[in-house]
């Protein structure tokens, strides 16, 4: 099945970066954009309270839940934002390895940020999406 999104490589900027910095798509290309994903359980209580890893693993399976009632899936993902809350680099770490792992060879750019609050009680991570598919 062929993908819409393109990753895009830049030999000018520093290789230590996880992900690719730029991603297109074409203009036939469904866009799919998807609220936040958080780490809740399907009764809405929070998932791994404390747990940044366990909270960023949830809120991955929330978003495929998502992708795939969408029509799409991780493979389709055309660029994410990972909100952390702390102030600590290694919490935004944590959570950013369970994201990027998940990605594996599909690593589209991305943006890690550590925010103050997030909107659940006792919720430490949330992931957005963008995703394009082609309904071929």
């Amino acid at each position: 099945m062929p993908r819409a999104v393109t990753l895009i490589r830049s030999a000018s900027l520093s290789a230590v970066a996880e992900y690719a910095y730029a991603a297109t798509a074409p203009a036939e290309a469904r866009l799919v954009f998807l609220a936040g994903a958080c780490p809740l359980n399907e009764d809405g209580t929070t998932a791994a309270i404390g747990d940044y890893a366990g909270q960023a693993a949830k809120a991955l399976e929330n978003l495929r839940t998502a992708l795939a009632d969408a029509g799409a899936s991780l493979q389709d993902v055309i660029n994410t934002r990972v909100l952390v809350a702390s102030n600590r680099r290694e919490d935004l770490v944590t959570a950013w390895q369970v994201v990027r792992d998940a990605f594996g060879a599909h690593d589209v750019p991305s943006t890690l940020l550590g925010v103050t609050v997030l909107g659940y009680t006792d919720q430490l991570v949330e992931l957005e999406a963008t995703a394009a598919v082609l309904d071929h």
